[in-house]
């Protein structure tokens, strides 16, 4: 049962055998590529007496995960991008779990190239480097969608390949060259084939194209005609792109929030709408602050989430970015953010619907609704009190600019309700079955 969703099942049947299992645990979870080890310890052996110490060393027979990178793919790398015109490196999780910013950051200035993420890969490259260009895929930015369709080289690093991010498999790449640099060589070809595969840790990866790029004198002019290029994707879509006209928005909302916090604060969403908004409208500053859950969307996350990370690090300000129908997941955690002392903000962007479902009803099924509207039920300022927490309801920017500061010297949990209009839509917009080439830029 456990097999397709863990990355390795134990059960130890001795309770001597439990130390072990559990030092082996840890170690799979945390090496390669991070995922969830389950350790199932039977009801009999719980109950059992025994001596027991925990291994110096371990073996887990069969997992090899691969570390450092074959030089001789590292070498074919450099000839792909030395020939390359037009290079582009897009990053994926696999950067903030390895902790590669540094290399990363290192190996974009010395190709002085665009720099993409998907969206995993947010906070693996700060969004306000001149280099940066942001999110690509179904609610990327338009610009960094446009600039990577117009590559003649994609630099792959800890990324899957996802559709959410890349559109049409058959048409993504299509007459590039790809590198891809991964820990897991299972996701190598998987879902794009490549030119050159670099199997190892991102990080260990990076270090060593970096220093073989820099042994052979290689650093490419900043003035360049890429590069000229992705600032005029910048500032035609910054351009063209309007945002509603109402006082408050997702986008003047976000950038409110940006304005106001500490670079150095973490973020987590919930999902849906708000997600792909803060994707769009949040930069993120200082790299590995920013977690969401992708691939399954797993509504009710962010909230959790964030108490988890105040836990982490208390001196550090911690803002879950919400929407009301994935917060009314997990509200309830309220009582634990009030009971343990671990006061965060729920920035709740609240259009009372299920805003990302309603969306693809107004799109695709012609606004027959179903399923989506919350009708004003709950009061959020009234359930955050009822929790001992402190609920803020804004009706203007001036609001907005004085609940953010209460939250952030609040000592408990600060709830801020802020009303989105339900027609409000996430754009760019990439439809189902579609490349990046057909993203939709408005309403």
């Amino acid at each position: 049962i456990s097999n397709p969703c863990t990355k390795y099942a134990f059960q130890p049947r001795k309770a001597v055998e439990i130390p072990e299992v559990i030092k082996k645990a840890f170690y799979i979870t945390e090496s390669g590529r991070p995922g969830p080890v389950l350790v199932d310890i039977p009801k009999d052996v719980q109950q059992e007496k025994a001596e027991i110490e925990f291994p110096e060393l371990i073996k887990v027979r069969g997992y090899k995960p691969a570390f450092d990178p074959d030089l001789s793919q590292i070498e074919k790398a450099i000839d792909l991008i030395m020939k390359a015109e037009k290079p582009i490196i897009m990053a994926g999780g696999g950067v903030i779990l390895s902790g590669a910013f540094n290399e990363l950051q290192a190996l974009a200035e010395i190709l002085m190239c665009p720099v993409v993420t998907t969206f995993k890969g947010k906070g693996g490259f700060p969004e306000n480097h001149p280099l940066a260009m942001g999110p690509i895929g179904m609610h990327g930015h338009a610009e960094a969608n446009k600039i990577i369709i117009e590559a003649d080289c994609i630099i792959a690093i800890g990324a899957r390949f996802s559709d959410r991010s890349v559109g049409r498999f058959d048409e993504f790449g299509k007459g590039m060259s790809i590198i891809h640099l991964d820990v897991d060589p299972a996701e190598i070809g998987k879902n794009k084939s490549v030119d050159v595969a670099v199997v190892g840790d991102v990080k260990s990866s990076l270090r060593t194209l970096v220093k073989m790029l820099t042994t052979k004198g290689i650093r490419k002019d900043p003035d360049n005609s890429w590069l000229k290029r992705r600032k005029e994707l910048v500032e035609y879509y910054t351009s063209t792109i309007k945002d509603y006209s109402r006082e408050i928005t997702a986008k003047k909302t976000l950038k409110k929030l940006r304005e106001l916090l500490p670079s150095k604060s973490i973020v987590t969403t919930e999902v849906g709408q708000c997600q792909m908004w803060a994707s769009l409208h949040f930069d993120v500053i200082t790299p590995g602050t920013f977690f969401s859950s992708t691939g399954l969307g797993t509504m009710g996350f962010g909230f959790p989430a964030s108490i988890g990370a105040k836990a982490a690090k208390p001196d550090v300000p911690v803002i879950d970015i919400a929407g009301d129908g994935s917060f009314n997941m997990t509200e309830n955690s309220l009582a634990v953010s009030v009971l343990e002392k671990l006061p965060v903000i729920v920035f709740l962007l609240n259009n009372y619907m299920l805003g990302m479902v309603a969306q693809w009803q107004r799109t695709f099924y012609n606004r027959r609704y179903s399923g989506v509207e919350q009708n004003r039920c709950p009061d959020y300022v009234k359930l955050a009190e009822s929790y001992g927490a402190q609920g803020i309801r804004v009706q203007s920017m001036n609001d907005l600019d004085k609940a953010i500061k209460t939250g952030l010297s609040s000592d408990v949990a600060t709830v801020i309700d802020i009303p989105i209009d339900p027609e409000e839509d996430v754009y760019p917009f990439v439809a189902p079955g579609s490349g990046l080439k057909d993203m939709i830029v408005g309403g």
